[in-house]
């Protein structure tokens, strides 16, 4: 997915470590025009970019396709990054530039690796009538950000035990390892909560964690997590509280160690330095033309008929990076 927004923020990135758990609120954020499909999101907030290598979280629906139109993000370009796609209902037709033509389906992982540059697009068909999931990111460390593009599907099984149904995309939980790679250690995963159901889950000591809530409240680490809120969890504990509330509860689990690396994401693009996101947008301009896209850093999505969506005007001031 994108970053719709046509005045996107100047996003100076620093992992860090806050003492206890703070809960995030989301921000609405348009996919198109005035009937167009919303997007929750979390990721990156001014005060926390960063959960582990995530840094950026997208969180949608229901939404009545006929109502919002669905899902029709044309070719765009990334680099530097990973993008995880999650389907609560519904489905979204992916195309890329490595060559990989997919559907993205719930309960299935997709991880596109942008490395070096992609470009790529996410449809929802006619077939699709209710569409909710969410679109994360990560930030590949400096020593693979410029691997070549890359894809991977797994359809992780669930789970189940009294009061708690759990799907593991990324990472281990619940003696459960997923094969897709990643490039820093991750966690990612959906569990489903029967009302009042409490667990405590076993995890990395040295990992910070992301809870965002889908349906119902549940208490993570001794605080209250409505619906639509992200409570960051810092390092330091082996064990996870979880408690749900009266309602069915539904929630990601996210985490991975402190990044350590300063990141500038602005748009679509991860980079190290101003200078490294102003060449990457003059890259991806020159590939538009007239008669769509000619080929270049970011290629082209395989057989997509929408014409590519351009890059904004970049910011007056000099992107900043503060290590």
């Amino acid at each position: 997915m994108t970053n719709p927004e046509r005045d996107p923020d100047v996003l100076t990135c620093e992992a860090h470590v806050v003492p206890g758990v703070e809960i995030m609120t989301p921000r609405d954020v348009p996919l198109g025009g005035p009937r167009a499909m919303g997007v929750r999101r979390t990721l990156p907030q001014r005060g926390r970019s960063l959960i582990g290598a995530w840094c950026f979280l997208d969180h949608y629906g229901p939404d009545d396709v006929a109502d919002t139109g669905g899902m029709k993000v044309a070719p765009h370009p990334h680099t530097g990054l990973q993008t995880v796609s999650w389907l609560f209902t519904g489905e979204i037709e992916h195309r890329d530039s490595a060559g990989h033509h997919a559907m993205v389906r719930p309960g299935e992982v997709n991880l596109m690796t942008a490395g070096h540059g992609i470009s790529h697009s996410e449809v929802s068909p006619p077939t699709t009538t209710t569409l909710h999931g969410a679109q994360l990111w990560v930030a590949l460390p400096d020593a693979a950000r410029d691997t070549a593009p890359t894809f991977a599907h797994h359809a992780p099984a669930p789970i189940t035990r009294d009061g708690l149904e759990a799907r593991v995309f990324l990472g281990s939980l619940l003696g459960e390892t997923s094969p897709v790679a990643t490039f820093t250690p991750l966690l990612g995963a959906e569990l489903l909560l029967d009302p009042g159901t409490e667990l405590v889950l076993d995890v990395d000591p040295s990992y910070e964690h992301g809870v965002l809530v889908d349906a119902g409240t549940v208490t993570a680490a001794g605080t209250v997590v409505a619906k639509d809120e992200l409570a960051y969890v810092p390092p330091g504990s082996a064990t996870l509280a979880l408690r749900a509330g009266a309602d069915p509860v539904r929630l990601l689990l996210l985490g991975g160690p402190p990044f350590g690396e300063a990141i500038v994401m602005w748009w679509n693009f991860v980079g190290r330095s101003h200078d490294e996101v102003v060449a990457f947008r003059k890259e991806w301009q020159a590939q538009i033309t007239p008669d769509g896209l000619v080929d270049g850093r970011f290629g082209i999505p395989v057989d997509d008929p929408l014409p590519p969506i351009p890059a904004p005007a970049l910011p007056n001031a000099r992107l900043r990076e503060r290590r």
